[in-house]
C-alpha cells in the first residue's frame, strides 16, 4: 500500500506562491521555472493558503490611517509605525467618515488601544477620532499647496505662501500660525478682491488658488503640531510609514498586471499581512 505525503503539495504550493508573490516572478517565468502549464501554476497558486498574521499583542498604539487605490479600487488600511505592522485595512468604495469609522472600530474590536492618530487631511475625517490626538501629514498639506500653487506661483502672494509651507517641517505651532497671520494681514485685500461677472449679479473672488491655500492652511492649523504638543506619545508628523509600504505593495504588484480581482485582492492581503 502506498501512502501520498499531503505535507508535499502544500509545500509546493507554498514555494510556488511566496515565489510568485515576494519574487514577482509571473505566471509565464513560473512556468518555465516548474516546466508545467500555466493552468498547473494558477491552479497550484489558487490552492496555497495566504500567510497567517504575526501575532501582536493588543497594546496601545499611534495609528496612520491611510487609504491608497489599487488598479481602481479604494483600499484603506491602519498602521503601527512603532510595531511596523498593519492592523487592520478594508477595500471601501470612497473615503468616507463611514469608512474611517468602520476600521477604527475593526482596530479596537481587536483590543488595541489607539491613542492618537495620523490622517491626510481629508476634510470631515478628524472628526471620526474626536476624543483623541489627530496629526495632519505635514507632508500632505505640503503637496496640498504644491498642487494648488505651483512650485512657480504667478503672485507674490502664492509666492510667500509657498515658502511659508515649506518652513513647516522646522516651525512650532507659535512660530506658523504668526507666519500665517502676518501673511493674512499683507495679503488681505489681494485674497478678498472680487471679480464681477459682466450683466449679472453675480462674482467670484479673483485669486481662488492662494485663497484656497490660506483656507486650506487655515483649517488644518490646529491639527498640523500635535506631535510637538504630546512628545510622551511619539506621533510622527507624516503618513510616511503608510506612504513607504504603499511603494512596496505597488512595487510587489507591479509584476502582476492583468490579474483576476480576486488574484490581485489575495495578493494584497499576502502583503498586509507580513510585518515589517
Amino acid at each position: 500500500m502506498q501512502f501520498q505525503n499531503k505535507r508535499k503539495p502544500q509545500r509546493l504550493e507554498k514555494k510556488l506562491w511566496q515565489e510568485h508573490v515576494w519574487e514577482r516572478q509571473t505566471i509565464k517565468q513560473l512556468t518555465k521555472r516548474y516546466s508545467k502549464g500555466k493552468d498547473w501554476v494558477r491552479k497550484n497558486i489558487d490552492a496555497a493558503t495566504v500567510r497567517n498574521r504575526m501575532v501582536v499583542e493588543p497594546q496601545p498604539v499611534v495609528c496612520v490611517f491611510d487609504a491608497t487605490k489599487i488598479y481602481g479600487e479604494l483600499l484603506l488600511a491602519a498602521r503601527a509605525p512603532r510595531l511596523g505592522s498593519n492592523l487592520g485595512w478594508a477595500w471601501i468604495p470612497s473615503e468616507t467618515k463611514r469608512a474611517y469609522a468602520g476600521l477604527r472600530r475593526f482596530v479596537e474590536e481587536k483590543g488595541f488601544t489607539i491613542t492618537a492618530v495620523v490622517l491626510d487631511g481629508r476634510t470631515g475625517i478628524p472628526s471620526v477620532f474626536s476624543d483623541m490626538p489627530v496629526q495632519i501629514c505635514q507632508f500632505h498639506q505640503l503637496q496640498i499647496v504644491r498642487r494648488t500653487l505651483t512650485l512657480r506661483p504667478e503672485t507674490e502672494a502664492g509666492k510667500d505662501l509657498l515658502r511659508m509651507v515649506f518652513t513647516l517641517a522646522k516651525s512650532t505651532e507659535k512660530e506658523f500660525t504668526h507666519l500665517l497671520q502676518e501673511w493674512f494681514a499683507h495679503h488681505e485685500t489681494f485674497i478678498n478682491e472680487k471679480t464681477h461677472i459682466a450683466g449679472s449679479k453675480r462674482w467670484h473672488y479673483t485669486h481662488t488658488r492662494a485663497r484656497s491655500v490660506y483656507r486650506s492652511l487655515l483649517k488644518n492649523l490646529p491639527y498640523l503640531f500635535t506631535y510637538q504638543k504630546h512628545p510622551l506619545l511619539c506621533i510622527p508628523n507624516t503618513t510616511n510609514s503608510l506612504d513607504g509600504f504603499w511603494s512596496r505593495l505597488k512595487n510587489l504588484l507591479s509584476a502582476h498586471r492583468g490579474k483576476t480581482n480576486d488574484r490581485v485582492k489575495k495578493i494584497v492581503t499576502e502583503i498586509l499581512r507580513k510585518d515589517r
